[in-house]
């Protein structure tokens, strides 16, 4: 597969090389190995090599495509399902993780405002300082009578925090553990280095695993199945619970309920990379110049908010929340021709919505805290999966 992938540049390779140094530092100090999740948290954030750091666009001059790049009717279908909630509490404050190339924040805004519905301020939580540019450039082209709202942070704000959290595609790049069953047990699979000094995949060689599968069923997994957990989400969920006072938290991402993500059929797991719109699944060719991902179990993701006292108000497909929420009506209005051709519309909410496309692997949930959902979330609602 490396040979299909084209080269980075000559500045990106010096920088990747570096990195990879460093890693391999690491890796001896450590007696020889790290978990992945140590391995992913240094590719993909650290401030100088790694890739969100140096994340400068996204769609077609990026590795990736969202859904907000896809069209604006994702975004315009977030605002109208939300709107309810904010209208709910006094002083409403929006807030996105990682707002990627900045169309999802302008598009929201705009919907809101044909709604009535404009929250006080617009945070976008953004470590990528080329990314915070392209996100300025956006609305300055798009909204430039509605950037006065909007605030970057590279931090959480202080609590207390009334209003509605969205983490588009962000539970999938919280770096997780790989695991691999060993005479029935899961061990913790992780990086080392081979005689010539390169990164390869290993078993843990007897650091401490004792975390390792608790939550998961083992019984008829075959020897060698492989597949990921993710135990720092907890840790996350609980930040945003201490956050939120008042509200919700709007999560979109590829996932699955815990039963359909350890399937034995699923026996090399679902980590994936993106390099250049390549997927492939080499997390260490050239670290720090492309994605690495996985699905979310949103079991997990129930049980870790259940536990730090969030409502899990609802959980659907992707398709059934865009659909419900009104996509095809929004496709009729004039303004939409603005941005996009009717056949060009039409692709998109095919994308959008086939359960052979985004519609049905992309899950969307909503955890609230003293408000309720509309209906409109509810009508397909499919707690009773997880």
């Amino acid at each position: 597969m490396k040979a299909m992938l084209p080269e980075p540049s000559p500045e990106r390779v010096t920088a990747s090389q570096q990195l990879k140094r460093e890693l391999v530092g690491e890796i001896h100090a450590a007696k020889g190995w790290v978990p992945f999740s140590h391995y992913m948290e240094r590719v993909l954030y650290s401030p100088q090599a790694g890739y969100y750091s140096q994340l400068q666009g996204l769609g077609a001059q990026g590795d990736f495509v969202t859904a907000p790049e896809i069209s604006p009717l994702f975004s315009r279908v977030v605002a109208r399902q939300i709107a309810p909630v904010l209208a709910s509490l006094s002083k409403p404050v929006l807030m996105e993780f990682g707002a990627g190339s900045g169309v999802m924040a302008v598009e929201i805004l705009l919907e809101l405002e044909q709604l009535g519905q404009l929250p006080e301020q617009y945070l976008i939580l953004e470590l990528s300082g080329g990314l915070r540019l392209l996100q300025q450039q956006t609305f300055q082209q798009r909204a430039p009578h509605l950037q006065d709202r909007v605030v970057w942070l590279q931090q959480l704000p202080k609590p207390p925090f009334q209003g509605v959290i969205v983490a588009n595609e962000v539970l999938d790049a919280i770096p997780f553990d790989c695991f691999v069953v060993r005479s029935g047990s899961a061990v913790a699979y992780g990086v080392s280095t081979n005689p010539q000094g390169e990164l390869i995949w290993s078993d843990s060689h007897g650091h401490d695993t004792t975390q390792w599968g608790g939550e998961i069923e083992l019984s008829g997994l075959e020897e060698g199945y492989c597949s990921e957990l993710r135990p720092s989400m907890r840790g996350w969920i609980a930040s945003l619970a201490d956050l939120l006072e008042q509200g919700m938290v709007l999560l979109v991402d590829y996932g699955y309920s815990r039963s359909e993500y350890y399937r034995p059929e699923r026996s090399r797991g679902t980590l994936s990379c993106f390099y250049r719109h390549h997927r492939h699944e080499d997390p260490f060719f050239y670290p720090g110049q492309q994605d690495i991902t996985a699905h979310v179990d949103f079991t997990a993701v129930a049980e870790a908010a259940d536990g730090v006292g969030f409502t899990v108000a609802g959980y659907t497909t992707q398709a059934y929340f865009l659909l419900a929420g009104g996509i095809t009506e929004l496709a009729e209005r004039e303004d939409v021709e603005q941005l996009q051709t009717r056949v060009e519309v039409s692709q998109a909410i095919q994308q959008l919505t086939l359960p052979a496309q985004m519609g049905e692997v992309i899950k969307v949930m909503a955890l609230t805290r003293g408000v309720d959902l509309p209906e409109t979330f509810t009508l397909y609602d499919q707690l009773h999966t997880l």
